[in-house]
């Protein structure tokens, strides 16, 4: 299988050396990786440059959908088998990619790291955005029955199919739950695997509490659409 890790990165100076890193630290051959640079503008192109990592440079500040679904275009265009989010931010732990990775060749379509999988140590954000989330799954699981435990979880690996779809169309804010929703509803394998991830060291969350209340109700909105106009596969 080859595999693509896809690492958006908006003014990630301080982390995006670390977290690519992990990545060409887990000496695996097939896997390879691309950084997508949101725009930033602190010096992550400088340090992207100066280490000689794999990036796309964008010029403009996209949001987090443009700079993912960058990603997967790249990955359609060069054939990779596998695709795997990773943010940039440094929350998200290597070590469970491989995990991932043999949900996808064990036929499901997306695997998501769900930090709410049995009990764990590890970071699970703060309580406003884990109620948030907890309002968010239950929406999920009575637009389409299914529960999924974490659903804003930017640490996701997909197969070939829903390369092609995210490729095509990804939404522009907060895209994890909408997305979810109409893999889902397209009838394709969803399945979680427990992760632990990281507290972010250095720099900060984009997301403070006025983007957070926007979000919830602009993604409830959209779950809700999502799973109202979106088609099963035939």
């Amino acid at each position: 299988m080859k595999v693509l890790v896809i690492i958006p990165a908006y003014n990630e100076e301080k982390n995006i050396k670390n977290v690519v890193s992990t990545i060409i630290n887990l000496n695996n051959p097939d896997i390879n990786y691309i950084v997508i640079n949101d725009g930033s503008t602190d010096k992550t192109l400088q340090v992207l440059i100066d280490n000689n990592y794999n990036f796309i440079n964008l010029p403009t500040n996209l949001g987090i959908g443009g700079a993912v679904q960058t990603g997967y275009k790249y990955a359609l265009y060069n054939n990779y088998d596998i695709a795997i989010q990773f943010d940039g931010d440094g929350q998200h732990n290597a070590e469970y990619i491989d995990n991932l990775i043999k949900e996808v060749e064990n036929g499901n379509d997306l695997v998501i790291g769900s930090r709410f999988i049995g009990k764990s140590n590890g970071f699970k954000s703060t309580k406003f955005r884990r109620f948030g989330s907890k309002i968010l799954s239950s929406l999920i699981k009575l637009c389409t029955s299914q529960k999924i435990t974490d659903p804003t979880s930017g640490f996701r690996a997909c197969n070939k199919r829903v390369i092609s779809l995210f490729s095509d169309d990804y939404p522009n804010d907060y895209p994890e739950p909408d997305t979810i929703v109409k893999i889902i509803k397209k009838k394709l394998k969803v399945k979680e695997v427990p992760v632990i991830m990281n507290e972010r060291k250095e720099g900060k969350s984009s997301i403070n509490i006025i983007k957070s209340i926007y979000y919830m109700i602009k993604v409830c909105l959209s779950i809700i659409i999502a799973s109202i106009s979106t088609k099963g596969e035939k």
